[in-house]
């Protein structure tokens, strides 16, 4: 029994999900796969060496369990629980430019907005 948890709560104690009952929807809904097979029980045993697949945000995190906690404790402890295997996140193509519609360096002046402001209006005629 010591090397071996709950799915929900261990992902839970690794910090994945805020709550319990939020990993716990998860994998009922079947959105965890456990070593490649789609689980819905939340309380499949999983332990050390098993790899779980599942969908966090935009990213697909595959991670693989190295030891399985006692508590939900601080961030650093709940990292060395896992590895994550996950392929690197693709650079987001919706990420704005620093500062669009200013060429120069810095803030523009208040002359400069209103050239942007003509030149833009001068465009949508």
């Amino acid at each position: 029994m010591a090397d071996e948890l709950r799915l929900d709560k261990w992902l839970w104690h690794a910090r994945f999900f805020k709550t319990r009952s939020l990993a716990a929807a998860r994998v009922s809904a079947g959105e965890v796969r456990v070593n490649g097979s789609r689980t819905e029980k939340r309380s499949q045993m999983i332990g050390p060496e098993d790899v779980l697949t599942f969908v966090q945000g935009d990213q697909v995190r595959v991670i693989r369990i190295d030891a399985i906690g006692q508590r939900r404790g601080p961030a650093p402890e709940a990292q060395a629980l896992y590895t994550d295997l996950s392929p690197p996140e693709p650079e987001s193509k919706n990420t704005p430019p620093e500062n669009p519609g200013y060429e120069g360096k810095g803030r523009p002046t208040k002359r400069d907005r209103r050239m942007l402001d003509l030149s833009k209006a001068r465009s949508l005629e």
